[in-house]
């Protein structure tokens, strides 16, 4: 074959090889989830999220938030589907007519974490009596300070406890995500809020443990809301439903419930309770 044949003919191969890499590109599905740093920490999506590509295809980019910042970035039309936990937000997001219906997914339970010496004799199951004594001993407390769904949930514990604006003088906010918010206390002897999750997974725990679990208070609600396209025509609505209609399924909820750690549950599907 002549020099100049041998060109074309690489020619005609390139070419053939780009069309088919352009049709893949065009025949893969993708979307985007804004979702909460707990989901991702507590590494639920390195379990869940094979599963729905091997029965839908559909490939799902997720950018970890706080729930506030989640919503926004979906309020912003950058995100297609949420998955988040703060219901209050949550069915706003849907009032004010930029998710098409919030649908519970799972639950798991905030803990109170702290120096497992326990100096400000927190431990029990009353949330509100522990920060009553954190605030009157002044002991070091970390806050994500997010607007994530754990931030407004210690937000309302010391609401209830008639404390918002009396913490002690311990109290400090990092604007971070749980595992970071972790790191802080674990490194400086703190007590922190946190999803139960979140901490089965935290490596990092030093001389941490829960020291207050079980109060009703503590429940911690997961919902998913596919983004509205009238308010974002851009948005993959077809793939977002897809996912929301796959995760609130039998086949889905299954996936959540196997996830575990050291034998522990970390979430518990309720989808359509």
């Amino acid at each position: 074959m002549s020099s100049t044949k041998l060109q074309a003919w690489h020619g005609k191969l390139l070419f053939a090889m780009a069309g088919l890499a352009m049709s893949g590109a065009v025949l893969a599905q993708t979307m985007v989830m804004s979702s909460t740093t707990s989901t991702e920490q507590s590494g639920l999506f390195s379990h869940l999220l094979p599963e729905f590509k091997k029965a839908t295809g559909i490939d799902i980019k997720v950018v970890a938030l706080g729930t506030g910042q989640a919503l926004d970035m979906a309020r912003r039309g950058d995100a297609d589907v949420v998955f988040v936990h703060d219901q209050v937000a949550e069915e706003k997001f849907v009032t004010d007519g930029f998710g098409l219906k919030r649908q519970a997914v799972m639950y798991n339970d905030f803990v109170l974490i702290g120096p497992k010496a326990d100096p400000a004799a927190t431990k029990g199951k009353d949330i509100v009596e522990a920060l009553k004594k954190l605030s009157a001993s002044n002991a070091a407390f970390i806050s994500r300070g997010d607007k994530s769904g754990t931030h407004a949930a210690e937000l309302r514990f010391w609401k209830t406890a008639d404390l918002s604006d009396k913490k002690g003088a311990g109290y400090k906010e990092c604007g971070c995500g749980m595992g970071p918010a972790l790191n802080i206390a674990a490194s400086s002897a703190a007590y922190v809020l946190a999803d139960r999750a979140t901490w089965l997974n935290f490596k990092n725990r030093a001389d941490l443990a829960i020291l207050v679990e079980g109060d009703n208070r503590l429940f911690n609600q997961y919902g998913v809301m596919v983004v509205n396209p009238a308010k974002h025509a851009h948005a993959k609505v077809t793939e977002a439903q897809k996912f929301a209609d796959w995760i609130t399924a039998p086949a889905g909820q299954a996936v959540i419930a196997a996830y575990k750690i050291n034998g522990e549950q970390l979430f518990f599907p309720n989808a359509g309770k």
